[in-house]
């Protein structure tokens, strides 16, 4: 850059970074992001150079042709493609030496930016890229943090296959291999974590184990992706789920979170789940109609979905990533003046979101739970009786913890709360307001729960419940945020039962999925809520992109 004594300004280089913030995803239009850089881009420049210019100055404007140069990354599932970089320079004439960009006047800007075809393969997501990404958000130390140690092994040994450079050598300095090491190294209180991949490979055969996860090759699924032809579904509801969860960046983390435990193929078989979790309720306790089959198989991009019980088994050392992922998410938009809420199911507890009722997080303990509410600022807590019993010792040790919280529960004679003078019964360990008890929402908690984590079962036979509660917090997520959009707020469950019966079309090509809904109320809804934008690189459907239409 230079500033001449007459004022004016010449830019010979410019490049803008734009930086992520609160979320995994660049929205539902990455290339927007191109149009919205290029609106803004006077005003930052009249900023960077305003302690030059003398009064107001004249507008500034970009004067001459400038090429604008995006370089896009691959991060998240699917290999999405997201802008990374851009250069602005000038378009230089044939045969001349570019001149430098003057500003100000004014002319036109071409622009020049290169994206893929659509239905170009994508790189595959990687576990490095989720935890670098993490690490960026200053987010990797709270997730690592809430993994079991069969989960941080597991994905260990993902990374230093990633890493053929560090397999021998030493680690590189915060990088993704040295941030699992440390934290292993912290939970097994060693005086300094390993250095080496020998120390390292030794260290793990003391403790009983590679990290590599335990599955065997001949159990694996075979998927084969559908690639072309329409069929007709009974329930929409599936695929409008994906708009919700690309918004939150989980989408983005299903592709590496497999990766990590060699599952990546098997991705439509988590979608599978995910769609049985919010089609009707199993018959006798486990059988399927075929309508729901069918749309089960549409939404993971399949002819038909097999049995997902062994996949259950297989995929879960997986789960805990993305119940994370999706917790840091509720936990960093939490407001610390709303209550937070717990009730019991599956023999443990769920921590929900009274604030449009989104559930963060299912643990078997308190001690499970605590660290999500010291990540949403320590609030008040409803403890909810409900139809699902509480673990004994639940109000006890949550008393212990320092929790402050009221309860329709029962305590036991030696725990320490009090009750309130209220219509009904309450307790209280002291320090919330009486006025809080009024905020309980009971009946929304109880049929949520009873709804999506206990009737609508994505995985009736599987022996453990992991799968089936990590597609229940995604779900509930993603109909609380539809339920949000389309009426202010809400329980999840009215737009489940709202969609349930929503039928469509889905029509498979090379580059897209094309979902065609039936015009009438429901579509108008949903179009004016902005629950039909498009969702690209689904890491199931191949980096496909998911398409929503009327007709």
């Amino acid at each position: 850059m230079s500033a001449p004594a007459t004022g004016e300004i010449t830019v010979r280089r410019c490049v803008v970074h734009v930086v992520r913030r609160g979320g995994w995803s660049w929205g539902p239009d990455p290339r927007g992001l191109v149009r919205r850089v290029l609106d803004a881009l006077p005003e930052l420049l009249a900023a960077e150079f305003d302690e030059y210019l003398a009064g107001d100055g004249p507008d500034l404007e970009i004067t001459e042709p400038v090429r604008l140069s995006v370089r896009l990354s691959a991060l998240g599932g699917g290999g999405a493609l997201v802008p990374a970089g851009l250069v602005v320079e000038p378009v230089p004439d044939r045969g001349s030496r570019p001149e430098p960009l003057a500003v100000p006047a004014a002319s036109t800007v071409d622009v020049v930016a290169e994206f893929p075809e659509p239905g170009t393969d994508f790189p595959e997501p990687t576990v490095a890229a989720l935890v670098e990404e993490l690490a960026v958000r200053g987010e990797l130390g709270a997730l690592l943090a809430l993994l079991p140690e069969e989960t941080l092994r597991a994905y260990l040994s993902a990374l230093l296959e990633d890493a053929p450079g560090e397999r021998t050598g030493s680690f590189t300095a915060g990088g993704p291999v040295d941030e699992l090491v440390r934290e292993l190294a912290r939970r097994w209180s060693l005086p300094r974590p390993p250095a080496t991949r020998a120390e390292l490979a030794e260290l793990l055969g003391s403790r009983g184990g590679t990290g590599s996860p335990d599955a065997a090759v001949g159990e694996r699924a075979t998927v084969s992706p559908r690639t072309a032809g329409e069929t007709r579904i009974g329930s929409v509801l599936p695929f409008l789920l994906a708009g919700p969860l690309a918004r939150t960046g989980y989408l983005d983390a299903i592709g590496p979170a497999l990766s990590g435990v060699d599952l990546l193929p098997e991705t439509p078989l988590f979608a599978a789940a995910l769609a049985y979790k919010v089609l009707g309720a199993p018959q006798r306790g486990w059988r399927r109609t075929p309508e729901d089959e069918a749309s089960a198989a549409a939404f993971a991009g399949l002819d038909a979905v097999p049995d997902l019980a062994a996949f259950a088994r297989r995929v879960a050392p997986a789960l805990p990533v993305l119940d994370g992922v999706l917790a840091l998410s509720l936990c960093r938009g939490h407001d610390p003046a709303d209550a937070l809420l717990v009730a019991g199911v599956d023999d443990g507890l769920l921590l929900v979101d009274t604030a449009g009722l989104f559930p963060v997080a299912w643990a078997s303990t308190v001690d499970g739970l605590l660290p999500h509410w010291e990540a949403c600022g320590r609030p008040p807590v409803l403890v909810r009786a409900g139809p699902f019993p509480l673990p004994p010792a639940c109000l006890r040790d949550l008393a212990a913890a320092g929790v402050r919280f009221v309860t329709d529960a029962r305590p036991l004679r030696d725990d320490p709360l009090t009750r309130l003078r209220w219509r009904t019964p309450l307790w209280t360990t002291g320090g919330v307001q009486p006025r809080l008890a009024a905020d309980l929402p009971a009946e929304r908690v109880d049929e949520l729960v009873r709804t999506v984590f206990v009737e609508h079962r994505a995985v009736p036979l599987a022996a453990e419940g992991a799968l089936d509660r990590c597609v229940a917090l995604a779900a509930s997520l993603a109909l609380g945020m539809i339920a949000g959009q389309l009426w202010g707020g809400d329980t999840p469950v009215l737009a489940l039962s709202r969609f349930a019966d929503l039928e469509a079309t889905v029509r498979f090509t090379r580059d897209a999925v094309r979902v065609k809904i039936p015009l009438g109320r429901r579509h108008t809804d949903l179009w004016r809520g902005g629950a039909l934008t498009d969702v690209p690189n689904v890491v199931w459907l191949g980096g496909r992109t998911l398409t929503f239409s009327g007709g």
